[in-house]
């Protein structure tokens, strides 16, 4: 295992190289200008020495080479200098955002926490009620559960984010007035009070994300079911006398487990992207906002950062869904 997981982070490095390559090409050729914001006033010999002070005058292969290292390299220096008190990348030039002519690693800091809250709360609920809903359909097939769980599974799959979260806004915070319909990214969480509204300020989001996620995997894990509980080795284990309870959660959930692990890992860079529309709706000042207020300003070094920071957590995610393979399939062995 811990050679294939070696090979396969060797393996991952020319792949984020050549994404890195065709992000910061596409967005070259995008229309943009980091001067756009600059007071019309600036004369032009100014905005001129503030284009060279970005390294816009430099050929393109050497501002590319520039961004890898500032990426894999000066930010992380950064990181470390932070957490240890250190100074190894003081004076180094870091990714600066055109936008607000800050740092952009900053900037992504200050918003990780509230995507973070909504985001990875929404996941979280999302499997604790999936699985169990896809195990408990599956073996009461056909029931009037598993009706009703088709039913609202594949409302909540077609139902698109921006429709349901205006939806929910409607009925709970503009109607019943239970919940508040705006996310407030000011609120601190320093005691019981503060957490209660931090909850119910989440609720709505957290609901609307979670729906669409347990539509998901709920379906992925009943089918999961299904196929295995027809299974030679199911019959056998029942045959020797074991309990249904044993037979049901520990051999058959095991071998289900399989398929529904790719699709929980490779869905965690993916609700990162969908919350774009949910942080939009609730105004979550999230990455997802910052994503899109650096795509409205032409703020490529943001925007190149943010969708490389995306690819990465896609080929990272993948390789953690091949290492549980090897966990939850003891005939799968890598080395």
């Amino acid at each position: 295992m811990l050679t294939f997981t070696i090979r396969r982070l060797l393996f991952a490095i020319p792949t984020l190289l050549f994404i890195a390559l065709v992000i910061f090409m596409l967005l070259e050729l995008a229309p943009g200008d980091p001067m756009a914001n600059v007071p019309l006033t600036v004369p032009a010999e100014v905005k001129e020495q503030m284009r060279q002070a970005l390294g816009l005058g430099e050929p393109v292969h050497i501002r590319f080479w520039k961004w890898i290292v500032q990426f894999f390299w000066i930010e992380p220096l950064n990181v470390f200098d932070h957490m240890f008190g250190t100074t190894f990348a003081e004076g180094k030039l870091r990714i600066i955002s055109w936008q607000n002519r800050a740092p952009v690693f900053i900037t992504i800091a200050e918003r990780i926490p509230q995507t973070l809250w909504v985001v990875g709360t929404s996941y979280v609920v999302a499997i604790l009620i999936a699985i169990p809903v896809g195990i408990y359909s599956a073996y009461k097939q056909y029931s009037v559960f598993d009706q009703a769980g088709t039913f609202v599974t594949m409302i909540g799959f077609s139902v698109p984010p921006f429709f349901s979260g205006v939806l929910v806004i409607i009925i709970f915070a503009v109607q019943l007035r239970w919940f508040p319909s705006i996310y407030d990214t000011r609120l601190v969480v320093d005691s019981w009070d503060s957490f209660g509204m931090q909850v119910r300020q989440m609720f709505l989001p957290v609901m609307v994300l979670a729906l669409q996620i347990t539509s998901q995997l709920s379906r992925f894990m009943r089918a999961s079911m299904l196929d295995n509980l027809n299974q030679d080795y199911v019959r056998t284990a029942r045959a020797k006398g074991l309990r249904e309870k044993t037979v049901v959660l520990v051999h058959v959930l095991r071998n289900s487990m399989i398929p529904v692990v790719t699709v929980i890992a490779l869905g965690v860079p993916a609700i990162f992207g969908g919350a774009i529309i949910t942080e939009q709706v609730f105004k979550v000042n999230g990455i997802g906002q910052l994503l899109i207020t650096a795509i409205q300003a032409n703020d490529l070094p943001m925007v190149q950062t943010l969708t490389f920071i995306f690819a990465v957590l896609i080929v990272l995610f993948n390789l953690i869904a091949d290492v549980l393979y090897g966990i939850l399939d003891p005939r799968i062995r890598y080395d």
